[in-house]
């Protein structure tokens, strides 16, 4: 575990295990898609609310953080320093066959919800 030593300077280094990392990453998985789908609900059912705004703020983060990282989320490279199989989303708690659609589904979800958004605020 790191600490501060009486200097500042960091003591020790932080071991991440593969396992901790599978648990982050289908945790933030499952809160992001969330987010998802209750922005498509607030566009559906038009209730606009903050939590519309947050869950949208979060989504366009994740999406900044995984544009700048080429379209790869950050701990699936991390993943795949600890031995994951390279182009797969392995790090994740999830069957292969929905694993490698996430992208895809999330991604057009999230677009519908946008639109659908933007419709009931400027309508």
């Amino acid at each position: 575990m790191r600490s501060f030593g009486r200097t500042g300077n960091w003591i020790g280094v932080v071991k991440i295990t593969f396992f901790q990392i599978k648990v982050v990453h289908t945790v933030i998985f499952w809160v992001l898609s969330f987010c998802v789908a209750y922005a498509v609900f607030s566009g559906v059912f038009d209730r606009v609310t903050v939590w519309t705004w947050v869950a949208v703020g979060l989504l366009l983060v994740e999406s900044v953080v995984l544009g700048i990282s080429g379209w790869i989320c950050p701990l699936t490279i991390l993943a795949e320093k600890q031995g994951a199989a390279r182009g797969s989303v392995a790090d994740l708690f999830l069957p292969k066959w929905f694993a490698d659609r996430i992208f895809p589904i999330c991604g057009t979800l999230y677009v519908i919800a946008l639109i659908l958004i933007a419709w009931r605020v400027f309508r």
